[in-house]
């Protein structure tokens, strides 16, 4: 199974389609199947007098409101068909996550290839009716959610006619402490819902995603930036591109070690079989005719003669020729 790689810009292009052109090129360079926005219209996403929350007054301090901040962010709808052909040209698949119900009839305009609904959207049921009812995929992040919430958002997408559901898990913190990840809730939620699932990753470092790429997770998401310095709410949770390549390069050699379950000598170890095993062989010289006993046989490296687990089999037989010390013993 190859794990599909989100890298997901959100608004670390800073408001500027020239960096967000960049980090498209870059996610492609690094490895990333898709590189992901987000899009709204500051009018329909938040109200001018929602504070910032903590992590992004400690990011961008406590001198504007979130309307204010997220406004800046925010690219157009012009501009995002501009960064979709761009992306086209580049070899690598747009993706945005709407904010708002314009942006959901923009973004089917561009035949994105699925949905993603964010944490924040999963109790907006305007928001999901709208997104169902164009039947395409849904990949859904659950961050905050207790199972209720899932059941609820689940059963007003299905009762539309939605397409196919993959149930992201998610802590929503920047960054998320890593005892607070609980990657076993993949299992759940895998369990409860029967859904393909996977895991939006919001801690520092990328051993997390490799982890659940291990543990079945079929969709990574990680945020990235061109430089974690840059001004801006979401670039100290993400990943420089040496280290988005890296953890890639990391999914990719998990998934090739995952195998097919079926346990039995891989092509690469059978022939260590005879280096490493042992055979019975003479401990001394035996004459022909000596009966075999612990005394005069012993079990030594390699592998190519009589099974030692065939020990008691050789015991007490007869010796049919003469054997030099440390010669393989043969019955």
């Amino acid at each position: 199974m190859r794990t599909l790689i989100i890298a997901e810009v959100g608004v670390n292009h800073n408001g500027d389609i020239e960096i967000a052109k960049k980090m498209a090129k870059e996610a492609r360079r690094c490895g990333a199947d898709i590189v992901k926005f987000q899009t709204g219209k500051i009018e329909l996403l938040v109200s001018k007098n929602a504070e910032k929350a903590d992590y992004q007054k400690l990011t961008t301090g406590n001198e504007e409101t979130q309307y204010d901040m997220i406004k800046k962010l925010l690219l157009s709808f012009e501009e995002f068909e501009k960064l979709n052909e761009y992306c086209k040209e580049n070899d690598i698949v747009f993706l945005s996550t709407p904010f708002d119900l314009d942006s959901i009839d923009f973004l089917e305009q561009l035949d994105i290839p699925f949905w993603k609904i964010p944490s924040g959207e999963i109790t907006n049921l305007p928001y999901l009716i709208k997104i169902a009812k164009t039947h395409k995929p849904i990949v859904m992040s659950t961050g905050m959610c207790t199972m209720r919430d899932i059941e609820d958002a689940m059963e007003v997408l299905q009762v539309n006619n939605c397409g196919e559901i993959t149930l992201l898990h998610c802590t929503t913190e920047y960054p998320a402490p890593y005892e607070d990840v609980n990657l076993k809730a993949m299992d759940t939620l895998r369990k409860r819902f029967n859904v393909s699932v996977g895991y939006s990753d919001h801690t520092r470092g990328i051993e997390v995603p490799i982890a659940a790429v291990a543990m079945g997770a079929e969709i990574i998401e990680k945020h990235f930036t061109l430089d974690r310095n840059m001004e801006g709410p979401d670039h100290k949770a993400s990943l420089e591109p040496y280290e988005l390549k890296a953890m890639v390069s990391a999914i990719r050699n998990i998934e090739a070690a995952m195998g097919d379950g079926e346990k039995k000598p891989s092509e690469s170890e059978k022939k260590n079989i005879v280096v490493a095993r042992k055979s019975i062989i003479a401990k001394t010289y035996i004459k022909k005719g000596e009966i075999f006993t612990e005394k005069n046989i012993t079990v030594k490296r390699p592998g190519n003669g009589i099974s030692p687990m065939k020990w008691f089999e050789v015991i007490g037989h007869t010796a049919s020729r003469d054997f030099e010390e440390e010669e393989l013993i043969e019955i």
